[in-house]
């Protein structure tokens, strides 16, 4: 036991490994956003932002790369763990502009932006925070400050790592778009989730800071450093416990959507009905579950049995509520087929619908198909005829005229001959290609190999 506490002691040990004054100037150096950042964050915002209006992954992980987001964070909890109040403004201050330029960049982007977003899966994500955000957040944090601190770094991988992580950008440009589009609602669910984001990279900076033993500032006037350290105590405490209240509040809205998707799961066929959507409210005061019921309109007996079954995860009545909107009442008893005409009756127009689509992408291709020229057959068949040909280029393309600017449709036909052709012959081929190509407005350009 005691080789193994020894092992452990020395697989855990870091103190060799801390380089305290090199993370404290490194940490510093990337506070300040001006220059050159202020264009690179930017820049990096509006690609997050065309990331999320078409729904890329690929590019949003590309923008959390560029963006040097997260120097203003850590700043503000190491002036906390070490009782900078210059570094704590200052940090707050290019916080401040990081987030200004950020937004507004975002903003100005989706209000000009002429893509229409459908199903904006990757941007709803960024409005609602759940306790995985929180983590993230808060080992992201660990594992920044952690590596900054390390004598021998990787060359900033473990920091791109937590950028991508924690996802910074994402939520501010949700903002931009909430604000641009007027969904406040969005604004505000983003803007939460950033909030979370950064409160808890600071607390685990502060606290990674405090057991590093970073150096302290040290005042001359002890009444001054009394004062300050009082006033640093008040900002952490005042950190702290909106930390500890969203994350036991994201825990609970967590459990709550986990319990209602059980129940669901449990209960999707009830009678001759089922549930075909739900939608869960866990902010309101108790927390709610909505389905929405298809089907046969459910019995009071059916509606005892939900209501038994939501009891018994710990749900009360008055959390869940039935809609029957979609639903229909039985009148024959004798027959089992309404609820199947029901169910088919409600997809009938979405396939009427895929069926009127498939028709005019087959009349598109087959339009398609018959504009297309064979090519190799025409040279064969020109060639025949005329031995002195050399090569043939068939192309289809328009003639615009640059008063009216209207294009008009030609195909354009040019031929090298290893002897000058007579006009007749040019006629002849012109006319040819008339008829085989079915096209009025074809035009033959001739040239002699050189």
């Amino acid at each position: 036991m005691g080789k193994f506490k020894d092992f452990l002691r020395a697989i855990t040990n870091i103190s060799e490994d801390v380089d305290v004054e090199a993370a404290n100037q490194a940490i510093r150096k990337n506070i300040t956003f001006r220059g050159h950042n202020v264009y690179i964050l930017a820049f990096a915002i509006i690609i997050a932002s065309i990331g999320l209006n078409i729904n890329s992954i690929p590019v949003i992980i590309g923008a959390m790369l560029i963006s040097p987001l997260m120097g203003p964070i850590i700043g503000f909890g190491l002036g906390l763990g070490t009782n900078d109040t210059k570094l704590i403004k200052s940090s707050l201050i290019n916080l401040t502009v990081m987030m200004a330029i950020s937004i507004l960049s975002s903003a100005i982007y989706f209000a000009l932006s002429p893509l229409k977003m459908e199903n904006p899966t990757e941007l709803l994500a960024r409005t609602r925070p759940t306790i995985y955000d929180v983590l993230i957040a808060l080992f992201g944090g660990f594992a920044g400050i952690f590596e900054m601190s390390r004598k021998d770094r990787s060359g900033g991988t473990v920091i791109s790592g937590v950028a991508i992580a924690t996802a910074l950008m994402p939520p501010l440009c949700t903002v931009g778009y909430g604000l641009a589009t007027f969904r406040l609602k969005y604004a505000l669910g983003a803007f939460y989730l950033f909030s979370i984001n950064s409160i808890f990279i600071a607390l685990a900076t502060y606290v990674t800071v405090k057991f590093l033993k970073f150096p302290q500032v040290v005042f001359k006037d002890r009444q001054k450093e009394r004062k300050l350290k009082r006033n640093i105590a008040i900002i952490t405490i005042l950190i702290m416990i909106p930390s500890l209240f969203t994350a036991v509040m994201v825990v609970k809205e967590n459990n709550f959507n986990t319990l209602a998707s059980k129940f669901v799961k449990e209960n999707k066929s009830i009678g001759k009905g089922y549930i075909y959507d739900y939608k869960t409210n866990a902010t309101s005061r108790p927390p709610t579950i909505e389905i929405s019921m298809a089907g046969e309109i459910l019995s009071d007996s059916d509606k005892e049995h939900l209501f038994e079954a939501a009891e018994d995860l710990g749900l009360t009545r008055k959390q869940l509520i039935i809609k029957e909107n979609a639903s229909f009442k039985r009148e024959n008893y004798m027959s089992g087929n309404e609820l199947v005409e029901g169910i088919f009756r409600r997809n009938e127009a979405e396939i009427k619908k895929r069926e009127s689509t498939i028709m005019d992408m087959e009349k598109q291709l087959d339009e398609y198909k018959s504009r297309d020229i064979p090519y190799s057959q025409i040279s064969k068949e020109i060639t025949a005829q005329y031995p002195g040909i050399d090569e043939i280029s068939i192309a289809r393309g328009a003639q615009v005229k640059t008063s009216t600017f209207e294009p008009d449709e030609e195909i354009l036909v040019n031929i090298k001959w290893v002897k000058p052709a007579s006009a007749d012959e040019l006629s002849k081929i012109e006319s040819y290609l008339k008829v085989r190509l079915n096209f009025e407005n074809v035009k033959i350009i001739s040239q002699q190999e050189p």
